[in-house]
């Protein structure tokens, strides 16, 4: 399921019922999964494999060099898992020496329309990138993460499990799991309460989120006492020690906040 204009390295790693479409390129020390479409004009390059079941759109560029002035060719790599979709015009970059060396996007996630992944970004599980979200180096996206459509992440941001980004936000700083954010410089909005709700997350773990939001959030006091007041009093609450976690881990930015 070849096409005859396509032109495949003979080193590459080929899985069973893979098809690959009209003017595609597929370097060495690529690996296609079973089952990966590759519609026409799409080029993969560089140390990397995508999982089974993967459908990549036409115009779509991954594996080449990253927009790192830095990189000098070090042998980086990219993982992408398995039953994403992967639309028009996006692009993905392998890792560099001053990150991890390696790029990854987990299984089930929907890169739309000209989004982009940088080098050393980390991206979850079932996470959405409306049309032209961009992500820049070593940023960590995690499980379940919605961001909108034209919006930008900064460098070493990282956004909690189940967050959701609004459409033209610019993502400055680290947002927490379960949190909304957006602005053209954003600000924390609250909770993703529809995210929260369609997760089918209880009624007891919403209502815990809400009054630890509040305490982190809204009340007087240094930041990092509401924190450590809060992590004891919510003890039994597995989605607000999520967020806790996070709070008091390694970070290179501040946290978004709300106004």
């Amino acid at each position: 399921m070849i096409h005859q204009t396509a032109i495949i390295s003979d080193k590459a790693n080929i899985g069973d019922n893979v098809s690959i479409g009209p003017f595609c390129i597929v370097g060495d020390n690529v690996t296609l999964g079973n089952n990966v479409k590759l519609h026409s004009h799409v080029v993969v390059e560089g140390n990397t494999k995508i999982g089974d079941n993967c459908e990549i759109f036409p115009f779509v560029s991954i594996g080449h060099k990253p927009q790192d002035l830095k990189f000098k060719g070090e042998a980086s790599k990219i993982t992408i898992g398995k039953n994403c979709q992967i639309r028009e015009h996006v692009t993905i970059n392998p890792g560099t020496e001053g990150g991890n060396m390696h790029t990854q996007v987990g299984d089930s996630c929907l890169l739309m329309v000209g989004s982009h992944v940088a080098h050393d970004c980390v991206v979850g599980n079932n996470v959405i990138l409306a049309n032209n979200a961009t992500l820049a180096g070593h940023v960590t996206v995690g499980d379940n993460v919605i961001i909108g459509g034209l919006s930008a992440v900064r460098q070493w941001v990282r956004i909690g499990k189940n967050a959701i980004i609004g459409g033209m936000s610019g993502i400055e700083n680290d947002v927490i799991p379960y949190g909304m954010a957006h602005g053209e410089r954003a600000t924390l909005a609250g909770l993703n309460l529809v995210g929260l709700k369609r997760a089918q997350f209880s009624k007891d773990d919403i209502n815990a989120l809400r009054k630890a939001f509040k305490n982190i959030f809204g009340k007087q006091g240094k930041f990092a006492d509401n924190v450590a007041s809060t992590k004891n009093d919510f003890t039994n609450s597995t989605p607000v020690q999520d967020i806790i976690e996070f709070l008091q881990g390694d970070a290179a930015n501040s946290f978004c906040k709300p106004k």
